[in-house]
């Protein structure tokens, strides 16, 4: 998801919330009534109803028993109901604890068996009141007698529009999407194309494919008289299918502006291997809100400019050479539908990484020094208000600063693995080793840990887990530099470059005891700009 600025003062809460209720758990827990069968197929069939904001539809739930249990959890928020669920053909009993419903199963479940339920439902759904960051579902009139529909849900959860297991942790190994529209109209959603069904009811069927693994938020609905145009990108695992899809009225403007996505595929595969999903190929679709990252169907509303909304978020001009909704949210391709958190509280493996991609790709088509601009520029936006990473089992996502501090906090590690080949292939082995998978964001540390050849779970836990900025403490005596790290976490020793002088640049190795350095004939020191710490000169 995109953040920015301001906006973001409205989106998240300055203070972290310390109590939860009993639908807070049910929401964000991997509950007993989840955690026995593994999730393997959905079929989504709905019919938005533009006349009244509604939807009718069904999910088909396949699933894998881990161990016996006679009650699953499926995932329906109100003010959407379900009408019935049936398995085997007969209908079974079910009973709603708020947005959860605990179905009780008839047929004996027995470990290693594949079985199925279908989820009948209908309803309105919860409007979007400040998508993408207040989400649901979103009914706009186009002015010409037509709605153009769209869906956003992260954080909130898919189950705000159709019945799922609303939890990140576990994905579909693939998943099908039927949406009924008027005759008139298209919808665009993720994964490729398989039929159009002309129905006897002056409406058309879109039925949609995702062979891959798709986190839940990531499956959308898009509603509305589309143009399109498509083309074949070369990449690294050969041709991969790009789309286009935009309102008719735009289609000139954005025949220029799309342009950028061939050159962000260059760039993000450079740095981060593949695009993930060559089987589903990717679109980018036209939206009446800012953006979002769906899977394989990323969606746009930047209004065409360069810029976000075309303003520069670092201040320092960079970012106007580039779209910021085409990147960044493209860049979560890689970053939130490639490698997906397991639980929201590790929302910084998605925001953090994509934040930095906006870095990288403006080091890759202009260069080093201008994408260092870029991700320092960010820093005037960054609170320090509470920890990145939020609470787990809740549904708790932490500070907004996991965008621009996460972003600078890798362009910090950047410095210290102080090797460019080797945090390309770092960025690279992030999306082989996890590819497709979901994760804790522990374990994303680990592997930074390990392949940087340096343990910095420290620097992990300073930026992800504290608010304090690390300020790195100096002084001269008798010809030396005496330094430490202050303000930081029990254990803190990440290495720094600083220009002590007039001298060139050398790494020190504070920890928070004093150490020292020869420093004869002079009472200057600097720290390189690319380490986001501060210093000071101790008090004598």
């Amino acid at each position: 998801m995109l953040a920015v600025g301001l906006l973001l003062n409205s989106f998240y809460s300055v203070a972290q919330n310390t109590t939860f209720t009993h639908a807070d758990t049910l929401r964000g827990a991997i509950t007993a009534e989840r955690a026995w069968w593994d999730l393997t197929y959905y079929h989504l069939q709905v019919k938005p109803n533009a006349a009244d904001s509604s939807l009718t539809g069904s999910t088909l739930v396949q699933y894998k028993v881990l161990k016996p249990s006679q009650v699953i959890q499926i995932d329906l928020q109100e003010p959407l109901q379900v009408q019935k669920v049936v398995q085997d053909g007969r209908e079974l009993k079910y009973k709603r604890d708020g947005n959860a419903f605990f179905i009780t199963l008839n047929k004996e479940q027995k470990t290693g068996n594949k079985e199925s339920i279908e989820v009948f439902y209908s309803g309105r759904p919860r409007l979007a009141k400040r998508p993408p960051w207040d989400g649901g579902v979103q009914w706009v009139p186009n002015g010409k007698g037509n709605t153009i529909i769209s869906t956003s849900c992260q954080g909130l959860g898919s189950s705000v529009w159709w019945p799922c297991k609303d939890h990140m942790y576990d994905e579909p190994d693939s998943m099908m999407i039927s949406v009924t529209v008027p005759a008139n109209m298209k919808d665009i959603s993720n994964g490729v194309l398989r039929s159009v069904i002309d129905n006897d009811d002056q409406t058309k069927t879109f039925n949609w494919f995702v062979k891959n693994p798709i986190n839940n938020y990531g499956v959308n609905m898009n509603v509305a008289n589309y143009e399109s145009w498509d083309e074949v990108y070369k990449g690294e695992k050969g041709d991969l299918p790009v789309s286009y899809y935009v309102l008719p009225e735009n289609l000139e403007k954005a025949k220029v502006q799309f342009k950028q996505v061939p050159m962000m595929l260059k760039a993000f595969e450079h740095w981060f291997g593949p695009y993930p999903f060559y089987e589903d190929g990717y679109k980018l679709v036209e939206v009446p809100y800012l953006g979002m990252e769906h899977q394989s169907s990323v969606t746009y509303g930047n209004g065409y400019k360069d810029g976000y909304l075309g303003r520069d978020l670092s201040g320092t001009g960079w970012g106007l050479k580039w779209d910021f909704i085409i990147i960044h949210e493209s860049g979560h391709e890689w970053f939130a539908n490639n490698i997906t958190y397991k639980d929201v509280a590790d929302m910084w493996v998605h925001e953090s990484f994509t934040n930095y991609s906006e870095n990288l790709y403006t080091e890759f088509y202009f260069g080093k020094e201008a994408g260092a601009d870029y991700v320092i520029g960010t820093r005037k936006v960054i609170a320090n208000d509470i920890p990145i990473v939020g609470t787990y089992g809740v549904n708790q996502e932490g500070s907004k600063d996991m965008y621009y501090k996460g972003g600078n906090m890798l362009h910090t590690i950047r410095q210290v693995v102080n090797n460019d080949e080797k945090w390309r292939q770092i960025l690279r082995g992030l999306n082989k080793e996890f590819y497709h998978q979901t994760v804790d964001g522990s374990q994303i540390e680990a592997y930074v840990s390990k392949h940087a050849g340096r343990d910095i779970s420290k620097v992990f836990d300073q930026y992800l887990r504290d608010v304090r900025i690390p300020v790195l403490e100096y002084q001269f005596k008798n010809g030396a530099m005496q330094y430490r790290w202050a303000n930081v976490v029990d254990g803190f020793d990440m290495p720094v470059k600083v220009q002590i002088g007039s001298g060139k640049d050398q790494f020190i190795y504070p920890s928070t005891d004093w150490k020292s350095v020869k420093a004869k004939g002079t009472t200057t020191m600097k720290v390189d700009r690319n380490f986001y710490v501060e210093s000071k000169l101790a008090k004598s």
